[in-house]
């Protein structure tokens, strides 16, 4: 019998981690993920659509003493996450975890679902749903290079039950992350998922400021506080990419104050 032990079993020392979206918008739930993973100790990957956000995030890891890589990367293009990866290989010697965070959220919730048209719904699903599948099918060799590893999708309260075009492609990568968990288990990779509430990232404010109408009728029914900072996500993150979650697949946390509690 083992026992458990904290220290070690959330120690990331030696592990190197690719998250996307990862230089966001200021504060951002990326850029709050590839610092927790650095602060355990493990080598990011910073990859964004934005280089400059990229090298900002990397930058500010390095400066606090960690490992970071900073990658201006198209996730829905397989030749540039094929060398995205390559990167992480030569700079790092392999990767261990892969966090799917970038997507698109303010840009495709400005309309209903109704009124989306086939552009729209395109490029809402090939970044939110194909870009995290993109970069999964190009990462999990790599994963199972070191012996498995783990890949955390990002889903959303929204998605349950989806009411928004943005709600709809959440609750697809729902179905990506099961669908993933039972191919890859047997090369012992895990997948899962978060859904975060509403955060206080400066995209989550910019869409729903703390006086709109739909901020109040949702704290009306959450047990806890509806609102929470990026960081506040990172504890499960942790869970799910370390050792302390070696058991965990196939699963969504829910990180929301309690909006959405499933049985």
């Amino acid at each position: 019998m083992m026992d458990f032990d904290p220290k070690n079993e959330f120690d990331l020392t030696g592990k190197v981690a690719i998250v996307t979206g990862a230089g966001g918008r200021g504060n951002s739930i990326g850029r709050a993920y590839a610092v927790a993973l650095a602060n355990a100790g493990a080598s990011i990957v910073v990859a964004d659509l934005s280089a400059e956000g990229a090298q900002k995030v990397a930058d500010e890891i390095i400066a606090a003493g960690g490992k970071a890589l900073a990658v201006p990367v198209d996730i829905t293009d397989t030749a540039a996450v094929a060398a995205m990866a390559e990167k992480a290989k030569a700079e790092f010697g392999g990767i261990d975890i892969l966090v799917n965070n970038a997507a698109l959220m303010v840009e495709i919730v400005d309309k209903p679902l109704i009124q989306t048209d086939r552009a729209r719904f395109d490029k809402g699903m090939s970044v939110n749903v194909w870009g995290a599948l993109n970069c999964a099918q190009v990462v999990a060799p790599y994963l199972a290079e070191r012996g498995g590893g783990a890949i955390v999708n990002q889903v959303s309260a929204g998605a349950y039950p989806a009411q928004t075009f943005y709600g709809v492609t959440k609750i697809a990568l729902h179905g990506v992350t099961t669908a993933l968990a039972t191919e890859l288990g047997k090369q012992n990779i895990r997948v899962n998922a978060i859904g975060p509430g509403m955060t206080k990232s400066d995209a989550g404010l910019s869409l729903t400021p703390d006086d709109s109408p739909l901020v109040q009728a949702i704290s009306a029914r959450a047990p806890i506080q509806l609102r929470d900072t990026p960081d506040a996500l990172c504890g499960a993150l942790m869970l799910l990419v370390s050792g302390a979650g070696r058991w965990i697949t196939g699963q969504v946390l829910n990180v929301d104050g309690g909006w959405v509690m499933r049985g």
